[in-house]
């Protein structure tokens, strides 16, 4: 993926020392030298939660890995120009919503059948009678976000999975804090209504 013909070595890198817990700053500073590695922390570090994001708005696991792989490759041409406005998850994550937005217009994708809600958390060691209610929870909860309109189902994700805030939301969506929150609560408002029998 990152296979772009440079060979800069950026050595015994501050990131590198710390293992894992180096800073977004230290991962970009070593990858926009070249450093491969850095990058792949970066993808390690975010890539699962960006993944989940596509795969809940596409509804297709190959579709999904395709978009972020997209995003990724497009973060790693453009980390250079990538100035800190927000953070390196909110820029990440605004440019996967943007192709996960190209590869709707190019596929023309409605909301499918097969339209899986994952969540950040899994619980499998829970009772019998506690996942059945929580499966038919989850498969309710799926029913009615695939009507959601794409930019209510976009911000709901966001703050209720993602855990983001109006600010981060509307600088994936390139919508202002106040277009996030109408967004945000027509998609509760529905939802509501729509899940009102598990209440």
């Amino acid at each position: 993926m990152l296979d772009d013909g440079h060979d800069i070595d950026a050595g015994d890198t501050a990131w590198r020392r710390r293992g894992g817990d180096a800073s977004d700053q230290s991962l970009i500073a070593a990858a926009v030298l070249g450093d491969r590695q850095a990058f792949e922390a970066i993808v390690m570090r975010y890539g699962p939660d960006m993944y989940r994001f596509t795969r809940n708005l596409l509804s297709d696991s190959g579709a999904a890995e395709e978009v972020v792989q997209d995003a990724f490759v497009a973060a790693w041409k453009g980390l250079e120009n990538f100035r800190g406005a927000s953070s390196l998850r909110t820029w990440l994550f605004s440019l996967v919503s943007h192709k996960v937005v190209d590869h709707r217009r190019r596929r023309a994708i409605s909301p499918a059948e097969d339209w899986v809600f994952e969540r950040a958390d899994h619980d499998p060691s829970g009772d019998p009678e506690r996942q059945a209610a929580s499966s038919g929870f989850m498969a309710a909860l799926d029913a009615a976000l695939s009507e959601l309109p794409y930019r209510q189902r976009s911000a709901w994700l966001l703050r209720e999975v993602e855990g983001m805030t109006h600010v981060e939301i509307g600088q994936i969506m390139s919508m202002s804090p106040g277009a996030v929150r109408g967004q945000l609560q027509r998609a509760r408002t529905t939802l509501s209504a729509r899940m009102s029998t598990w209440r």
